[in-house]
């Protein structure tokens, strides 16, 4: 098992910061990546962070870390609510699934309260805003140490 982490953000959050900041707030998406970065290093960890707009390119993702990374943290924006792929791609991994939301999407559209993510995560976290990302790294650290110990 390798020390990695996948920070994997969809369609776009690499506009955070510009894109309806009352929601999202003004942090960028590198920001975001460096909080992980940190997050991942205090725990002796390392985050790969990746973000694309286009479903295929996050299949490929999480096909690359479905096995022996330390895990994977997922911010499927708006995929969350619509991909059957890139559920069935979750579905194959055998690393924990940390499924991350920087708004309280249950306070949101009504559409956005069905996650196809959450039926193959390990754990889900809305509304932390950003920090959400470290919990989520904080929580893998956690249920890697567990296995080891």
């Amino acid at each position: 098992m390798n020390d990695t982490i996948l920070v994997l953000n969809g369609p776009n959050l690499n506009l955070l910061g510009q894109r309806q900041p009352e929601i999202y707030g003004r942090a960028t998406l590198a920001d975001v990546e460096a909080l992980c970065r940190e997050a991942a290093a205090a725990h002796g960890l390392s985050a790969e962070c990746r973000q694309s707009n286009a479903e295929h390119v996050l299949i490929d993702a999480i096909h690359e870390f479905r096995i022996g990374s330390a895990g994977i943290v997922i911010n499927a924006g708006a995929y969350t609510h619509t991909s059957v792929a890139i559920l069935d791609a979750l579905n194959a991994c055998e690393v924990p699934v940390i499924e991350c939301h920087i708004s309280n999407v249950h306070r949101r559209e009504a559409f956005r309260h069905h996650s196809y993510v959450s039926l193959a995560a390990t754990a889900v976290l809305a509304g932390f805003g950003t920090h959400g990302y470290a919990l989520a790294i904080r929580h893998l650290a956690h249920l890697r140490a567990d296995k080891t110990a």
